[in-house]
């Protein structure tokens, strides 16, 4: 009997001042994520398996979520607790954590970002509250198809990670990468990595990364979901002469983009982004592989209601197509503009 996965994935989920009071129910203290995600919750709903990366912390209320690093001016970030509802709620079912900004709030506002994922039921891997945890791969099984998911961070922003605790985050150190996927390929029918690594605002992969990325694949990982760039990079399949670990044919993307954040630097490219779509098949004879991949272009759409700044990631086409929808003539035209950036940078089959 044949069966068939959908593996759904985005790039980073970032959570800006603005967005956060746009947020917020009333002048209450409670804040609802929902309407933000609500135009693209059929799409992760619709996979069996949706991946995302959680760049933010949840560290608790606070007064001022957004802060500044005072040595480095770099934001630091903090979002209230029911944005894991809500990213819950619209499909999502992993969350990597390693990402530049995990230690923003330190080690204890690291550690109860997962204990909050962990009350929502969503998986995450990436950043650890003890070693046990980090020696612990995270496996999951779809459809009885083993998928074997790591994630790693170039750095912390330059906030340090206790000598005592190196576990804490996975940073991208080749040597323990190579243990890792060495470790994790025996158990599982496919390997999954995260990277968050490139240069920001750069439209295309630097050598190091595809230096690594190949790597990568030569020791044993199959699919490699790159983010942190902030925009959009391409993706590529790998095909391998048949006598290495793990698929045949292999796959990534060095950058998923933004899916959801505030505009950054006045940049076009950082308001989209692509809900990445790729079918995995394992046939008869138990051999897996990759069937099909696609994406669906997306949008952050930025408009004023009732005085109030609102968010809301779109899929660009069907929003398009769709002639009563509340789109402005000029969100009509930026979308126009995004769809055509996102295909022919790309090149590959949209939806």
């Amino acid at each position: 009997m044949t069966t068939r996965v959908k593996i759904a994935a985005v790039g980073d989920i970032l959570m800006w001042r603005r967005q956060i009071a746009s947020a917020r129910v009333g002048n209450s203290n409670r804040y609802s994520f929902d309407n933000m995600f609500g135009a693209v919750a059929p799409y992760l709903r619709s996979a069996d398996l949706t991946i995302g990366n959680l760049e933010t912390t949840l560290s608790g209320r606070e007064s001022q979520y957004e802060r500044r690093n005072p040595k480095t001016g770099w934001p630091m970030f903090n979002c209230p607790d029911e944005l894991a509802a809500a990213l819950k709620r619209v499909g999502f079912n992993v969350l990597t954590t390693a990402n530049n900004h995990c230690m923003d709030r330190g080690v204890r506002g690291l550690v109860r970002t997962l204990h909050v994922l962990d009350r929502h039921h969503l998986p995450h891997t990436g950043t650890f509250r003890n070693r046990q945890a980090a020696q612990t791969p995270l496996i999951k099984i779809v459809k009885g198809i083993k998928f074997g998911i790591l994630a790693y961070t170039y750095g912390t922003n330059r906030i340090p990670v206790p000598q005592s605790k190196p576990w804490l985050v996975n940073r991208i150190q080749k040597p323990k990468i190579l243990r890792d996927l060495k470790a994790l390929r025996p158990k599982v029918d496919v390997i999954i990595v995260a990277l968050h690594f490139g240069q920001e605002f750069k439209r295309y992969p630097n050598a190091s990364q595809r230096s690594l990325v190949k790597t990568m694949f030569q020791q044993g990982a199959d699919i490699i979901l790159g983010a942190h760039p902030h925009v959009l990079q391409p993706m590529a399949f790998q095909h391998t002469s048949g006598t290495g670990p793990g698929l045949k044919k292999k796959f990534v993307i060095y950058s998923l983009g933004n899916f959801i954040s505030d505009r950054m630097l006045n940049n076009i490219h950082a308001d989209s982004g692509v809900i990445l779509n790729i079918n995995i098949q394992k046939n008869d004879q138990g051999e897996v592989s990759i069937t099909h991949v696609n994406y669906i272009p997306t949008w952050v759409h930025q408009r004023v209601v009732k005085g109030k700044p609102r968010f809301r990631v779109l899929p660009i086409r069907r929003f398009l197509r769709n002639s009563n929808a509340s789109l402005s003539a000029e969100a009509r035209r930026t979308m126009r503009r995004v769809w055509k950036n996102t295909t022919s940078h790309l090149r590959g089959k949209p939806l």
